[in-house]
């Protein structure tokens, strides 16, 4: 939660110079930091001159000043509102009095000529508000809402004939207009009897005028004096949230101490002061109701309530919705421009000021002269989708294998890996096209011998059968426990209370950063630890020397142990869910964390082993530690604890609780409905789902229902085996397990494994000795230690575009490959020894 963005989009713009200023204590905060850094070490010239000095002592000093700032602000502006309150009311007074003595008069009259008159009266007052408004300088939306009410009352009241009395207040600026209007009609009164009309238009129009300007100002009046109530709250949050932060960053107990003593008891904080403005603010409800709602409080007070500025709320992010600009940085990491040439850094956005965003073009050079075409038609992005269709095409018209529905799932096949590995277009764009392909080229079969080809409708009912599955809600299931841990903290204070054990040598602190960015890629998957990790390390950083290696060090090390996390837990990564879908029985989670945990444990070690030889991190490094949160545990973040807690209980179970739920999937829906359901995620959260991921690996699971339904799966693994079936089980192990981290280096960590896990566990099952799981599984595992690019899975994707704040990045591509294609070979290594043997233990 940004308060610094609460501040920004609630306050009144007039009074804005008047607030707390909250970014600016924020950065002596970190300035203090600093001294508190420094006085430590470093040479003396690059010491503040404030280091001497109690860094409690100058917050307190700079927290006097904003405070006299904002009190002396309220105490001028409450004054000045409370006199505008009097004179109101006075008004309200005189105007009711006038009111009465003209219904007085309008008894006296002839009923005939006062129900003559009723029309023309209506009518013509009806036209003088927008007159009045428009001197005023409103708009046609404030005339509208200024009539409503008057027009009713005026049947009554205002608008019935009469002598305005000499006491009816009159706003200077009207007073000629109104002194015309009501001499004429005096000079002409005694004429003639059919003059009695222009007599009383005048004297109504004076009446009428005046209720508009009350109105007004009472409107005016009750906006500012809510306005300055959401001053005080405003205010009072600011020195509170400051404060907290002061305590968390210098490690010190202020808050509650200036609080208590300083803000509570100063006179715009008191309890009595803001009772006092709410009293202000129900007279004003009081004579709106008098004036306009005819003694009806609860309209009044929606009616005005109309006015106010919705108050903006800035709720705890949950980690994906701070994925989302993460993700779209990284995007612009990998690809950097879109089909039509538009560029998708978020930081090329056209802003103000700037010319229209104009798409780039090219100048061609051809025999009949140059040409000038859009960049998007010579891109190498157009070139690469021309090259793909062509071969989609041939595979469709070449024939290759035997039954029609198997060489249209192979071009089928093909088509969809090519776009997926070249990203072409969105992966997500991609997985959607494979239900449309599946029935327009109809490549489903009938289950049961002889296998007849299916029909549209037939395939289009299978296809999206596969597209929704399980795997999918349990997918779901891991997204909602994600956001609940990271709206509720709990997922920062368990990182943090983990990092504030581990001191301040290099060494201890980089392997601690690492064990958390794997465990939290364990707890909420491995695309989401990340971002939780680096917005925890950012202090840190913040206080190391431009350029050094410990900066390096800890950010690779935190994506590098993010990539091993994503295999910890079925949860952890997409491709866990995928592989989980084909195994046959899947695993349980205890037998899967009994082959993951030592081959991910040793894996670390071996990669922070890698990571202190060649950065080096201790030379001349001072760390700043890292403080835990110490704030007590609130009830919600017990809910969300225990129901994690006892959802992970029951994944684990699952195998034991078959009878019961069928599926982990279905034990998934139990968070997603308490959490949503008492309202600790809203819709908002809901809608900030990484729903691309969904989609790719609901297309996946649509392709392979395809290949193994269109029989194209079993004819390619019957001449793959062929191939193999003079190697061991663990040569094709090896084999396979080499080739998967080659791809899934260079292409989507899910993609890869939607490819081929599929073909892995067919091979696996046509083996002299079956063992399909196992093939599987470590399969899976080599997906996740593919981490040799910057491009190579979305933590590294999230590393590489780290900026620190001159706005350079800490790591550059040459980082990525000189550490991560050996950290990759060492998890291959140790998947190959260590995780085959914790696999053949539970039988796979």
């Amino acid at each position: 939660m940004k308060f610094s963005h609460s501040i920004q989009f609630n306050a009144v713009p007039d009074w804005s110079t008047h607030y707390i200023a909250y970014s600016n204590l924020k950065k002596l905060i970190y300035q203090l930091e600093k001294v508190i850094h420094l006085s430590s070490g470093g040479d003396g010239e690059s010491r503040p001159l404030i280091q001497h000095e109690d860094p409690e002592i100058v917050f307190v000093r700079a927290l006097d000043v904003e405070l006299e700032k904002v009190l002396s602000f309220y105490t001028v502006k409450e004054r000045e509102l409370f006199e505008e309150v009097q004179n109101v009311l006075r008004d309200v007074d005189a105007f009711d009095e006038q009111s009465g003595d003209t219904d007085q008069e309008r008894q006296l009259r002839p009923p005939t000529r006062g129900s003559e008159q009723q029309r023309p009266l209506r009518a013509r007052s009806e036209s003088l508000p927008s007159r009045a408004s428009t001197d005023e300088g409103s708009n046609s939306d404030q005339s509208d809402n200024e009539n409503t009410g008057l027009n009713t009352r005026g049947k009554q009241r205002r608008l019935s004939p009469g002598r305005r009395k000499s006491s009816t207040v009159i706003p200077g600026h009207m007073m000629s207009s109104i002194g015309d209007m009501t001499a004429s009609t005096e000079m002409t009164r005694s004429r003639r009897f059919s003059t009695t009309f222009d007599d009383d238009y005048a004297e109504q129009a004076v009446l009428f005028s005046s209720g508009i300007m009350l109105k007004k100002r009472i409107i005016n009046l009750y906006v500012q004096l809510c306005e300055l109530k959401s001053y005080i709250q405003l205010n009072r949050t600011g020195f509170s949230k400051v404060l907290k932060k002061f305590d968390k960053i210098i490690d010190r107990q202020l808050r509650s101490k200036y609080m208590d003593t300083f803000v509570d008891t100063a006179y715009a904080f008191r309890p009595e002061t803001t009772k006092t403005l709410e009293e202000q603010i129900h007279l004003m409800v009081h004579a709106y109701m008098d004036i306009v709602t005819q003694g009806d409080e609860a309209a009044a007070t929606r009616d005005l309530r109309s006015h106010l500025r919705e108050h903006v709320v800035w709720e705890r992010n949950t980690v994906w919705r701070e994925l989302i600009g993460m993700e779209r940085r990284a995007e612009a990491a990998s690809l950097g421009h879109t089909l039509l040439g538009r560029d998708t850094d978020p930081t090329s956005h056209r802003l103000q000021g700037d010319d229209e965003l104009m798409l780039p073009t090219k100048e061609i050079a051809t025999p009949l002269g140059r040409f000038r075409l859009p960049a998007w038609l010579v891109s190498s992005t157009l070139m690469t989708l021309v090259i793909i269709f062509a071969i989609f095409f041939a595979l469709l018209f070449i024939p290759i294998m035997k039954k029609p529905e198997q060489q249209n799932c192979l071009a089928l096949l093909v088509f969809v890996s090519l776009l997926w590995a070249t990203e072409a277009i969105p992966l997500f764009v991609t997985s959607l096209t494979i239900p449309f392909l599946c029935v327009v080229l109809r490549v489903f079969r009938d289950a049961d011998k002889p296998h007849h080809r299916l029909g549209a409708k037939a395939t289009t009912d299978a296809v999206f059968s596969a597209m929704w599955t399980p795997v999918i809600m349990l997918l779901l299931g891991g997204f909602t426990l994600a956001a609940a841990l990271s709206k509720c903290g709990i997922d920062k204070r368990i990182a943090t209370f983990v990092l504030s054990k581990a001191g301040t040598q290099p060494r201890t602190v980089l392997i601690a950063n690492m064990a958390v960015a794997a465990f939290a890629s364990m707890l909420i998957s491995n695309v989401a630890a990340p971002v939780l990790c680096f917005g925890i390390i950012e202090p840190m950083l913040r206080n190391l020397p431009a350029g050094s290696n410990m900066s390096k060090a800890v950010i690779m090390g935190i994506a590098l142990a993010s990539n091993v996390g994503g295999m910890l837990s079925p949860i952890a990564s997409p491709q866990n869910i995928v592989a989980i879908g084909l195994m046959e029985p899947p695993p349980t989670w205890g037998e899967w964390f009994f082959i993951v945990i030592p081959v991910g444990v040793i894996s670390l070690l071996l990669i922070w082993v890698l990571l202190l030889l060649t950065f080096q991190p201790g030379k001349g490094t001072s760390i700043v530690p890292i403080r835990p949160v110490k704030d007590r545990f609130t009830g919600v973040q017990w809910f969300v604890t225990l129901v994690t807690v006892a959802t992970i209980g029951l994944w684990c179970a699952s195998h034991q609780l078959e009878a019961e739920f069928g599926h982990m999937g279905v034990i998934a829906i139990i968070p997603i409905v308490l959490f949503f359901g008492v309202g600790i995620l809203t819709k908002e959260d809901f809608n900030n789902f990484p729903w691309t991921i969904i989609i790719l690996a609901a297309g996946g699971l649509a392709l392979g229902k395809a290949v193994n339904s269109s029989g194209l799966l079993h004819t390619v693994t019957r001449l793959i085996t062929e191939d193999v079936q003079d190697f061991s089980l663990y040569g094709v192990l090896i084999v396979f397990s080499s080739l998967i981290l080659v791809i899934a280096t260079f292409i989507s960590h899910t993609v890869a494994a939607l490819i081929i896990l599929p073909l892995v566990y067919d091979v696996g099952k046509g083996l002299d000795e079956p063992h399909p799981n196992l093939l599987v599984m470590a399969g899976v595992l080599m997906c996740s230690a593919a981490m040799a690019l910057p491009t190579s899975g979305f933590p590294n994707m999230t590393a590489i575009m780290k900026e620190d704040p001159a706005g350079q990045r800490y790591l550059q591509v040459k980082h990525f490959i000189s550490r991560g294609v050996p950290s990759s070979l060492l998890t291959l290594l140790v998947t190959v020894t260590v995780g085959y043997a914790a696999m053949r233990v539970v039988g796979m």
